[in-house]
């Protein structure tokens, strides 16, 4: 158990001879995005180019990054709650309508995770369970209800999940990134997880939020939350934020 656990966290590309990978069989690259219901019920999040939060030292910002666990009851506003799922997985540029750039680093730019959210307090928005459209800049309402007694059920009991005003979870849609690496595809998208997570300690730091990464969790009933199939799609990191007290 320990050594395949530890061969996933090694480097395997000479092993690339023997298992090859689809984008070397003329198989088509999948889609860089999940399809969404262009016919649904949507919320406009603030432009990044109106956004004007995060001004803050870079060496500062570090120098105070912790995990965070106590939350007050202050809501976060749309314009900070846009600002940090723009820093997290927000794209900067679409080549051929095949490739995004994003403003975290991926493993050949295949970026494999998708983020939902767990809205408990955010100015204007409903509570509810909602996914983050990186191409249109909105989100998408999946559905709508309270599942803070849920997430913390599904987080074995992590109360401070369900004390913050959003979570963040992300899940893995691996072929993206098997397609192109093959088996090796595992390790990079673990590591994928970890820039994102990175980035939305640091862009909350910046504008007096905090975040506790979480990776223990119930896979099943966190994959039955959020809605997704636990084999072609599921959870692989969450993050509550909210503000610091």
């Amino acid at each position: 158990m320990k050594k395949c656990g530890r061969d996933v966290l090694k480097s395997n590309w000479k092993d690339l001879e023997v298992e090859i990978p689809d984008r070397k069989k003329e198989i088509p690259i999948p889609p860089y995005i999940k399809p969404f219901d262009e016919n649904g019920e949507f919320i406009d999040l603030t432009p990044i180019e109106k956004i004007n939060l995060g001004k803050v030292d870079l060496k500062e910002v570090l120098n105070n990054r912790m995990s965070r666990r106590n939350f007050s009851d202050i809501p976060l506003s749309l314009e900070e709650l846009s600002y940090l799922l723009y820093y997290t997985q927000g794209i900067r540029n679409i080549v051929k309508n095949k490739v995004t750039f994003r403003t975290v680093p991926s493993a050949g730019a295949t970026h494999p995770l998708e983020t939902y959210l767990l809205i408990f307090n955010v100015e204007g928005i409903e509570k509810g369970l909602y996914r983050y459209i990186p191409t249109v800049d909105k989100l998408q309402l999946l559905k709508k209800g309270d599942f803070s007694k849920e997430v913390i059920e599904a987080t074995l009991g992590q109360i401070f999940v369900g004390n913050s005003a959003v979570v963040f979870v992300w899940t893995a849609i691996p072929y993206r990134t098997e397609w192109k690496y093959s088996f090796e595809a595992h390790k990079t998208i673990a590591i994928d997880a970890g820039h994102v997570c990175q980035n939305l300690y640091l862009t909350a730091e910046s504008i007096n939020c905090g975040t506790c990464a979480v990776a223990a969790y119930d896979q099943e009933k966190m994959d039955n939350l959020i809605g997704v199939d636990g084999e072609e799609e599921f959870v692989v990191y969450l993050a509550p934020v909210g503000k610091v007290k």
